[in-house]
């Protein structure tokens, strides 16, 4: 089950420029989803090992992706992570960064999937 901390980051920041705050917003089984919003949803699951989200972060940084919020744990021995993105500065279309992630993924061991927000919440409502 997801935290209300990461729930949250669907209302938009205001310290985030470009922030979702003024969008359309609709609610979707409950959850807030923001119209027009330039977020996405960034899942990794695998074994746990070194650098993991480092190697994430570093594909997002390259193409001008800001993290707007992060939550991972480790289940025994296996690594999950979720995050909260803004592709709002972006210099690739979400097509490009889905190949990008899915290739450091492979490079790590691990299955990495990135969505649009609308779509994970979409796919996930109640």
């Amino acid at each position: 089950m997801m935290s209300g901390r990461f729930l949250r980051v669907a209302g938009g920041h205001p310290s985030f420029p470009g922030s979702a705050r003024h969008s359309h917003r609709t609610a979707i089984g409950g959850i807030e989803a923001v119209s027009g919003s330039n977020r996405i949803i960034v899942t990794v699951l695998g074994r746990d090992r070194v650098g993991i989200i480092a190697g994430v972060a570093q594909v997002l940084a390259e193409n001008q992706v800001n993290i707007l919020d992060i939550s991972q744990t480790i289940l025994q021995e296996f690594f999950v992570m979720i995050l909260v993105a803004d592709m709002g500065g972006s210099k690739v279309d979400l097509g490009t960064l889905k190949e990008l992630l899915t290739a450091k993924g492979r490079e790590l061991g691990l299955r990495i999937e990135a969505q649009h927000e609308d779509a994970f919440l979409y796919m996930h409502r109640i």
